[in-house]
C-alpha cells in the first residue's frame, strides 16, 4: 500500500476506538476528518495538542469536521487519557501500527542519544469523499490546531 498523496482517496481503515467501538473512515462519509497522530498519551505535547483540539471542537463541528486522535497506546490508556482531559472526540488505538504505516508516520527518533522508532506528530485533513486534501508532518504543537482549523474553514 502506498503512502497517501494529496488529491488521492484514502483506503478505508477500521481501528478500535474509545467508547468501546471500532471506527472506520467510512463512518464519516460526508464529513471532513482531521486525523492527527501523536506519540503517547499523557505526555506534555500530546496533552496540549489534544487540549487545543478540544478547545476548538465547536468551530470544527460548525465546519462539518470530525477530530480523531491516533497513537499506539491501547484502548484502556486512551479511555483514561480521554476522560482525564475531557476530550470530546474519539481516540483510535493503533497498537499494531497498521494505520501509522498506512500514513507513513513511524520514523526514527532520538531521545537522550538513543534512537528508536516512534510516531512523528502528523495531521491529515480528509474531505467528506475520503480524499486527502492537506497534510502536516513534523508538527510543532504551538499554533498547529489554529492552522488546521483555518484550513478546514477555508474549504469550499
Amino acid at each position: 500500500m502506498s503512502v497517501p498523496a494529496i488529491g488521492n482517496t484514502i483506503h478505508n481503515f477500521t481501528r478500535p476506538a474509545t467508547g468501546n467501538q471500532d471506527l472506520s473512515l467510512s463512518n464519516f462519509q460526508g464529513k471532513n476528518v482531521v486525523l492527527y497522530f501523536y506519540p503517547k498519551d499523557n505526555t506534555p505535547g500530546c496533552t496540549t495538542e489534544g487540549g487545543d483540539f478540544r478547545d476548538s471542537i465547536k468551530q470544527f463541528e460548525k465546519a462539518n469536521t470530525v477530530i480523531l486522535g491516533v497513537s499506539r497506546d491501547n484502548i484502556r490508556k486512551h479511555e483514561n487519557f480521554k476522560s482525564k482531559q475531557a476530550y470530546p472526540f474519539e481516540l483510535l488505538s493503533d497498537e499494531d501500527e497498521s494505520l501509522c504505516k498506512q500514513f507513513d508516520v513511524i520514523k526514527l527518533k532520538k531521545l537522550y542519544g538513543k534512537e528508536y522508532l516512534g510516531i512523528e506528530r502528523s495531521t491529515f485533513l480528509i474531505d467528506g469523499n475520503g480524499v486527502l486534501i492537506r497534510e502536516w508532518r513534523k508538527v510543532k504543537v504551538k499554533g498547529h490546531v489554529a492552522e488546521v482549523l483555518s484550513a478546514v474553514q477555508n474549504l469550499s
